[in-house]
C-alpha cells in the first residue's frame, strides 16, 4: 500500500534544533513537576493501601459509593466500575484507598490494612441486614466455603461439599452476588436446598469479591523492580543496536528511549493519573514500539549509505525518513486508531493505559525522526574517528 506516489521531500533535519528545544522543555517541566511540585500519583501497587472489589445486588452509582466513603473520611478513594457494560451494569466496583494516618501528640499511627478494609465495607453496607441478623439469619452473599458448608451439613451431610462448591460457583458467575434465590434454581440447585437456604439466610445488598493490601515495604520493593525492569530493557536495547549497527546508533537509541520514558511520565504526571503495574507494562510497550520504528529507519539509512556514498549523512537521513514516511503513517496510524478507540470508548478501567499508549504512539514516531537521527548526526561530528567518517 503506497500512500505517496512519489517520495516526499520534507527536510526533517532542518527542524532538529527546534525539536530538541521542545523536547528539553517538556522533559524539564515534567521532571520539576515530578520531583519538586505535584509528584507522581502512586497507586496501591507502588504505595501502601487497600484495594477492594465489591459487587452489589442492584446497580448503584459511583457518586453514591463516594458519598458513603466520604462519611468516614475516605472520599478521595479511587473508584472504578468493572465488569461488562450492559443494561445491568453498575454492580461491580473496584475501590482503592490509601492508609490513613492519625496524629496524636506528634506521633503518627499507621492504621492497619485490615481495619481500613473493614471500615470501607461497613460504610458501604450501612444498616443492611441488621433486622435479618437479629433473627439469626446469615447473609448468603457473604458466606465463605467453610461457613456455607457448616450451614448445610446438619441437613445435607454427604451432599454438603458438592452443594457448597456449586452454590459458590453460581455466585461467582452471577457478578459475585445473588440478586434473587431464583438464580439458584436456574443454576441446578435442588429445590429442597433452595427452600432450606431461604429459611436460614438472606441476600445482602453487597458482597466483597476480593480484597488485597500493599504495605510500605512491598510498595517500595515493587517501585524498585519497576525501575530496574525499565533500565535493563534500555540497556539491553543499547547492546543490541550497537552490535547490529554502530555505537553511535546504540547511544542514540538509549537516549531516545530514555527521552520517550521521561516525556511519557512527564505528561502522565501533568494529568494526575495513577501509576500502577499495568502502566509500567505500558511504558515498556512504548519502549518496544519506539525502538521498532527506530531500527527500521536506521536500516534504511545504512542501505542508502551504500547506494549513495558521496551524499552527506544529513541528506541520507532526510532521504531515508521520506522513503519510510508512508510505512510510518500506515503502521503508527493503525496503532493510533486502535488506541484512540480504547481511550474514547474502552471505559474507565482501561482509560489510563489507553492514555499512556496514545502518548507513546505519537512520541515514538516523533522521537525517531527528531531525536534518534539527529543524535547519530551529532555523534559523527563530535567523534568522527568512532563513526563512519562522514560529516
Amino acid at each position: 500500500m503506497d500512500i505517496f506516489k512519489k517520495t516526499p521531500s520534507v527536510n526533517f533535519m532542518k527542524y532538529r534544533y527546534i525539536a530538541l528545544a521542545v523536547t528539553a522543555g517538556i522533559v524539564l517541566a515534567g521532571v520539576l513537576n515530578i520531583f519538586v511540585f505535584k509528584g507522581l500519583k502512586l497507586g496501591v501497587d507502588f504505595g501502601e493501601g487497600t484495594m477492594i472489589r465489591v459487587a452489589f445486588r442492584t446497580p448503584v452509582k459511583i457518586g453514591d459509593i463516594r458519598n458513603d466513603l466520604a462519611a468516614i473520611g475516605l472520599g478521595g478513594s479511587s473508584i472504578q466500575q468493572t465488569g461488562e457494560k450492559t443494561a445491568d451494569s453498575g454492580r461491580e466496583f473496584q475501590i482503592r484507598s490509601v492508609e490513613v494516618r492519625n496524629t496524636k501528640d506528634g506521633v503518627s499511627d499507621l492504621e492497619s490494612h485490615e481495619a481500613l478494609s473493614n471500615r470501607i465495607i461497613a460504610a458501604l453496607r450501612g444498616n443492611d441486614g441488621q433486622a435479618e441478623k437479629a433473627q439469626g439469619l446469615r447473609d448468603l452473599n457473604g458466606l465463605d466455603a467453610k461457613t456455607l458448608a457448616a450451614l448445610l451439613e446438619p441437613v445435607f451431610l454427604e451432599r454438603a461439599p458438592g452443594l457448597t462448591e456449586q452454590i459458590l460457583d453460581l455466585r461467582k458467575r452471577s457478578h459475585g452476588i445473588f440478586a434473587d434465590y431464583a438464580e439458584l434454581e436456574k443454576g441446578g440447585v435442588p429445590a429442597e436446598v433452595v427452600t432450606f437456604l431461604k429459611g436460614k439466610t438472606y441476600l445482602g445488598k453487597m458482597n466483597v469479591v476480593s480484597r488485597e493490601s500493599v504495605g510500605p515495604q512491598a510498595g517500595a520493593d515493587l517501585r524498585k523492580k519497576a525501575v530496574q525492569a525499565t533500565i535493563w530493557s534500555l540497556l539491553g536495547m543499547l547492546v543490541y543496536i550497537a552490535l547490529r549497527f554502530k555505537l553511535a546508533n546504540g547511544v542514540s537509541a538509549i537516549l531516545t528511549l530514555t527521552q520517550d520514558v521521561l516525556i511519557t511520565m512527564s505528561l502522565y504526571s501533568f494529568s494526575s493519573r495513577e501509576i500502577n503495574l499495568p502502566i509500567i507494562a505500558g511504558i515498556l510497550t512504548i519502549v518496544g514500539f519506539s525502538i521498532n520504528d527506530t531500527i527500521v529507519i536506521f536500516d534504511r539509512i545504512r542501505e542508502n549509505q551504500k547506494l549513495n556514498r558521496r551524499l552527506p549523512l544529513i541528506d541520507i537521513m532526510n532521504l531515508s525518513l521520506n522513503q519510510m514516511l508512508g510505512r510510518t503513517i500506515i503502521t503508527s496510524g493503525t496503532v493510533f486508531l486502535t488506541v484512540i478507540a480504547l481511550f474514547l470508548f474502552g471505559g474507565k478501567v482501561i482509560n489510563d493505559f489507553a492514555y499512556l499508549m496514545l502518548i507513546g504512539t505519537i512520541e515514538g514516531v516523533y522521537s525517531t525522526i527528531y531525536l534518534s537521527c539527529p543524535i547519530v548526526l551529532w555523534w559523527t561530528k563530535w567523534f568522527p574517528a568512532k563513526s563512519s567518517g562522514r560529516k
